[in-house]
């Protein structure tokens, strides 16, 4: 169904005193814990032989695991499809789901439950999934016949009450009060005439007869079919059990099941339509994909508070209030009993004020908001995303069928002692510990199967190549993602080395090849290093594009590294890599020439990934093979050469002069002959981007080296005014990447002036505070017993004073 159904049931028969004569079509809202409440009081009252749930019927095999002492909700029907893994359905069922209630109750009873929906095998078939994103479930059958818009009938319910909040007016007329007609909120239905727990259903049911009179299928064509299917289904229980049938549906579906038709005509609805084979388990879900924003069709928005309301026994407003200030008090906020006792005070205040038969979610909100977060939207931020909507992540019994590579995952996060978490959480892993090292060999992997469970990210503690860090957190739909990679073997190495070789064949570019190399070292795949090895060798041979090549070598030089923490043998890569360079050497001088600003921006980045990448190579290669030389002969012909983009030039001065292999006067020549009257404004100022631009030191270097900064100084006193604005943005770009504190000493120093020829900066003015002309032995002396005790030495004898 779309939407949110109204609680309601349509007993057939009803009489005034006594329970009504079945079969009991007990209409629900979807994820509602008064709807919940009240089918568990129609259930007891009724006692029906048999209990029908709107869901696939190829989940009938599954309803016992429901009892299973470790299965807990929040957790979801699972049906994809055999050929296309893809192609996926979720019935999601909380604690708080009548669904969920009413199987078990009947399990708990030894009656007979089935599913009544349209077949998984047929509801797949009609619908293609979104390309990134699962259908979420069998509400959300949108087709391109719509011709009326979506119906909520919440909303219309309340509108005709004359609620504007849907949410607040279901509140009021069904979370807040009892099966029995009080308002005692969460409390257990008490016992009563079974005649009371039927008779709020029938009322209901005619208001969603009226609806259903007004708006027709309320835009969704295809329920015609799902209804008829649920009439055939219902006519074979009553056969079978008679009429003391009870069924769980969506209250928007209860018209429809009660109207008189004929086999014939439901069958004809049903003739023709597609099938395709399916599997389906059970699956954890979690709260926040319940929740409505999520875009799961028949959520609500606030899963946490209903969970809440249907498990708080009684007292619901202060055993809310004690939650949320032992929240608070978690995140290092000071609540005490007193804001407690206050907050509910306000909150049932609001209540009365508003004309509610109970505080609800609005009241309680305000009176966090004022009482306990002091009038503040952040700390009620941290209440809505942990509290309203929750972290809460189900659980499944291992013998819930699952595909291959999903129980061989299941073991593997067992053995790794990792649990998946609907919260996010950052794992720091120490790659000498076989454990961790492990964890990051599966974490690697799944990234390769796009089972994105975890992303790396830059580490707080260190930046050596034996740490690793991640940001995992798990969404319901990756066990979506792990059936789709089924295809590729029946376990996570297997089937990561599988696509992985796939991948090397079909690669195209390069850089792909390269990229995968990098994954295959650090996910631990040998046996697939082979085939992209070979596709490597062979793209690498036949591309001449220096762009590419570049691209390509820095992973390549990654990966090597990776050597001597993963025990990987990388000899293959090496010799790859090593001839990447040696082509890079030769045809990158003429691919500086005749660049345009954007294509010679784009060639700056590539040479200084080359200029690191090639320093990786020189640290592991044996002595003699002159890599280093020949890269630092490309960049001298870079600097020195006026074809060549100036942002180029400039960066390549700025790596020799970094590397040592340029001495400062050279570098003072080279900038001199950039920054000339001669060479128009726009080319000196890429010069000075490509040299001192970025943030990575070059504010520095000016500020350390006046000689540099007082040719930049004249040399923009001198750009003419008609040309000044054409260069300012270049400018702009490359002094506002500096820290402020480099900005401001840059300006302290260029507003004392240039110092005199033959002075010394403490001769003209005071220095900087930290930025002195020469060392200061006192600060030197000061620091040198850290720097032996850091790197290992002893420290000097004391000369005894005489």
């Amino acid at each position: 169904m779309s939407g949110a159904a109204v609680a309601a049931a349509a007993p057939r028969g009803r009489t005034a005193t006594g329970p009504a004569v079945g079969p009991w079509l007990l209409g629900v809202r979807h994820h509602g814990p008064g709807s919940a409440r009240a089918v568990h009081a129609a259930l007891r009252a009724a006692r029906p032989a048999a209990v029908l749930i709107e869901g696939p019927p190829e989940g009938d095999a599954l309803l016992p695991l429901a009892a299973d002492p470790h299965m807990r909700p929040p957790v979801a029907l699972l049906a994809h499809a055999v050929d296309d893994p893809g192609r996926a359905s979720f019935w999601p069922m909380a604690a708080f789901s009548p669904e969920w209630v009413a199987i078990r109750w009947a399990l708990d009873h030894d009656v007979p439950v089935r599913f009544i929906d349209l077949p998984a095998a047929h509801s797949l078939a009609l619908k293609e999934p979104a390309p990134e994103e699962p259908v979420e479930g069998p509400e959300r059958t949108e087709t391109e016949e719509e011709v009326t818009p979506v119906v909520d009938p919440i909303r219309v319910l309340a509108e005709t009450a004359g609620y504007d909040d849907p949410e607040r007016w279901w509140e009021d007329v069904v979370e807040h009060r009892s099966p029995t007609g009080g308002t005692d909120g969460g409390a257990p239905p008490s016992e009563g005439p079974p005649g009371d727990a039927l008779a709020p259903f029938g009322a209901l049911a005619e208001a969603m007869g009226a609806l259903r009179e007004a708006y027709g299928d309320g835009g969704q064509p295809r329920d015609a079919v799902r209804e008829a299917y649920m009439r055939i289904q219902l006519r074979t229980a009553r056969k079978e059990f008679g009429d003391d049938v009870a069924v769980v549906c969506g209250a928007w579906h209860v018209p429809a099941l009660a109207a008189r038709t004929t086999l014939a005509a439901d069958r004809a609805l049903l003739k023709g339509l597609p099938k395709v084979r399916t599997d389906l388990t059970w699956v954890p879900w979690t709260h926040r994909r319940l929740a409505r924003r999520s875009g799961y069709g028949a959520g609500i928005d606030s899963p946490g508070w209903y969970g809440h309301l249907f498990e708080a026994a009684d007292r619901p407003i202060e055993r809310w209030m004690t939650k949320v200030a032992g929240l608070l008090r978690g995140e290092d906020r000071f609540v005490s009993t007193a804001h407690v006792i206050e907050a509910v005070r306000l909150a049932e205040t609001l209540a009365a004020l508003r004309g509610r038969p109970l505080a609800g979610l609005g009241e309680t909100t305000d009176a966090v908001r004022a009482v306990m977060c002091e009038g503040s939207d952040v700390p009620l931020t941290l209440v809505r995303d942990r509290l309203i909507v929750g972290e809460s992540l189900g659980e499944v019994p291992d013998t819930a069928p699952a595909v291959p590579l999903q129980r061989d995952l299941n073991r593997s996060l067992r053995t790794l002692r990792l649990k998946p978490e609907a919260s996010e959480r950052e794992l720091d892993l120490d790659l000498r510990k076989e454990t961790d090292a492990a964890r990051s060999r599966l974490l690697h992997r799944l990234r390769l199967l796009d089972v994105g469970w975890g992303d790396p990210v830059a580490g707080r503690g260190s930046t050596g190549t034996f740490r690793e860090s991640w940001r995992l957190r798990w969404e319901p739909e990756l066990y979506v993602r792990v059936a789709e990679a089924g295809v590729w073997g029946t376990t996570v190495l297997t089937a990561a080395t599988a696509k992985a070789a796939s991948q090397a064949v079909a690669a195209t570019a390069l850089s792909d090849v390269t990229a995968l190399a990098e994954h295959c070292l650090l996910a631990g795949l040998p046996d697939a290093l082979p085939v992209v090895m070979k596709a490597l060798a062979d793209r690498a041979a036949l591309d001449a594009d220096v762009g590419h090549l570049a691209d390509a070598l820095p992973a390549l030089a990654r990966s090597l590294r990776y050597g001597d923490v993963r025990s990987t043998d990388t000899a293959a890569l090496a010799e790859v890599a090593a001839g990447l360079a040696e082509r890079i050497c030769v045809g990158l001088p003429p691919a500086c020439t005749g660049l345009d600003p954007e294509g010679a921006e784009a060639l700056r980045g590539q040479v200084e990934a080359v200029h690191g990448a090639i320093g990786l190579l020189d640290t592991g290669a044996e002595p003699g093979t002159g890599l280093r030389e020949r890269w630092d002969a490309v960049l001298h012909k870079l600097a020195a050469r006026d074809a060549v983009a100036g942002i180029i030039r400039g960066r390549a001065t700025r790596l020799l002069l970094d590397e040592g292999r340029l001495a400062e006067d050279e570098a003072a020549r080279l900038m001199g002959l950039a920054l000339s009257p001669g060479t128009p404004p726009a080319d000196a100022a890429a010069w000075i981007e490509g040299f001192v631009g970025g943030a990575s030191g070059g504010g520095m270097l000016l500020v350390h080296d006046e000689g540099l900064l007082g040719l930049v100084d004249a040399w923009l006193t001198g750009v003419p005014a008609d040309q000044f604005t054409d260069v300012l943005p270049l400018l702009r770009r490359t002094f506002s990447a500096y820290e402020p504190g480099v900005r401001r000493t840059l300006g302290e120093l260029v507003r004392r002036g240039p110092v005199p020829e033959g002075a010394r900066r403490d001769d003209a003015a005071p220095a900087a505070g930290g930025f002195g002309p020469g060392l200061d032995p006192v600060r030197a002396d000061a620091v040198e017993p850290v720097l032996r005790l850091l790197l290992g030495r002893p420290p000097e004898p004391v000369e005894a004073a005489v």
